[in-house]
């Protein structure tokens, strides 16, 4: 997790190492099930890629059922 700018290199060289480790191993992200979801007042709404592609952001994620949202409320 980012709180600041300065935090969002180090999760850009993790997507990056991930995406590296994909290739190597001959496989594929599912872009269309990886997202961001972006939490906390002054998050800086950083855009992260994975490959060449931007990653899309949202206000609320689904994970072994629970819908958690940009507040941490979760349903």
């Amino acid at each position: 997790m980012a709180d600041a700018l300065e935090g969002c290199p180090a999760i850009r060289q993790d997507v990056d190492r991930l995406e590296s480790w994909v290739q190597k191993n001959l496989m594929r992200f599912n872009k269309g099930k990886c997202g961001v979801l972006h939490l906390g007042r002054n998050n800086p709404m950083y855009q992260y890629r994975l490959g060449h592609g931007l990653l899309e952001s949202s206000c609320m994620e689904r994970d072994l059922g629970v819908l958690v949202d940009d507040r941490l409320t979760m349903s």
